[in-house]
């Protein structure tokens, strides 16, 4: 089921044509020469999302990732092949008291720049385009 999406990837994508996701590092914590983590500020943007509910964890974030590589490759509005930004982000979600994790989990894709406008449409329709606002991320 997915070896035309990764053959697309596979033709196009050299390292050098995966976009980074845009950022402002704010702090770096380094420990003996390590990177312990670092505080970013991402701006405001538009994610390709999928939320997914599977009874294990990696299994949700398995088959939201999937589900974004066919819209990545190809089964989108436009016919094309998007292209790859990084990283593709997951997001554990929690009770409301926040003491527990639930089994629903987000798997969000960031729209390449020239996308930003104007993203092409998911045939699929458990992907929904959001755009988030501006946030603070720890990254390790």
């Amino acid at each position: 089921d997915m070896a035309e999406p990764i053959q697309q990837l596979t033709r196009n994508n050299s390292p050098q044509e995966r976009q980074t996701i845009p950022f402002t590092l704010i702090q770096r914590k380094e420990k003996l020469g390590d990177l312990l983590y670092e505080k970013r500020q991402y701006g405001k943007a538009k994610w390709a999302c999928i939320k997914m509910r599977e009874k294990q964890y990696e299994q949700s974030i398995c088959l939201g990732f999937m589900k974004l590589m066919r819209y990545i490759c190809e089964q989108n509005s436009s016919g094309l092949y998007l292209g790859i930004t990084i990283p593709i982000v997951t997001i554990v979600h929690t009770n409301e008291s926040q003491s527990e994790m639930t089994q629903s989990v987000t798997v969000a894709y960031y729209l390449p720049d020239v996308l930003q406008d104007q993203p092409p449409h998911p045939l699929d329709s458990d992907i929904i385009i959001e755009e988030w606002p501006s946030t603070i991320v720890y990254s390790r």
